[in-house]
């Protein structure tokens, strides 16, 4: 029997994934960003502009101004957070692992060993058609949900992507069924074994 080892681990010999060149997602995901925040602000925009058509009074001119000048500033400051915060992030794919990161103010830096994923999907929203681009997304575990969905990608790099992650789940697979194989040829040997055991201590 083996025996047991339960050795500390040098953190610093570690790899670190920190070190890791990201690849930028595309620039024109970027105005994809910028249509769904003009969209998101002409909505707003449209319900100010009916609830005022509707009864005249509820806004004054100064009113106006005010909302005026304040949505203006907020889709100033929201367009320039999500530039700075498209900038941040970035994407790797190696031969173990997936690494994405995102985030400005909270940097969010999530992991997924090849291993652990058990479904990989491309997808590609209405605008994300008309730019050429799509995202992937990964599944580790069951549920409806993605454990991680990087964007921004052009659609044959995702492809070839999708692709390689596949080959590599089917190889995971294929290694476990035949690892589970190997396992039960063992256990029906030794069955074997203790049945001769048994008889020939019977027939003693």
């Amino acid at each position: 029997m083996n025996n047991f080892t339960n050795e500390t681990i040098d953190i610093s010999s570690l790899p670190k994934f920190e070190e890791v060149k990201l690849h930028a997602l595309h620039s024109k995901y970027f105005k994809i960003i910028l249509i769904n925040i003009c969209i998101v602000f002409g909505i707003l925009f449209l319900g100010f502009f009916t609830l005022s058509y509707l009864d005249e009074e509820v806004f004054s001119n100064r009113v106006w101004m005010i909302l005026g000048i304040s949505l203006t500033l907020f889709f100033s400051f929201v367009i320039v957070f999500n530039h700075l915060s498209f900038k941040k992030r970035g994407y790797a794919f190696r031969e173990h692992d997936v690494i994405y990161k995102s985030g400005l103010i909270n940097e969010k830096t999530v992991v997924i060993p090849n291993n652990r994923v058990q479904h990989v999907a491309l997808h590609q929203g209405f605008f994300s058609r008309m730019f050429g681009l799509a995202a992937i997304e990964l599944f580790t575990a069951g549920g409806g949900s993605s454990d991680l969905e990087i964007p921004g990608l052009l659609l044959e790099e995702a492809q070839k992507i999708k692709n390689s992650i596949s080959l590599k789940i089917n190889d995971s697979v294929n290694e476990l069924e035949n690892v589970e194989e190997e396992n039960r040829i063992d256990e029906n040997h030794i069955k074997e074994k203790g049945n001769t055991i048994v008889e020939e201590n019977n027939e003693n």
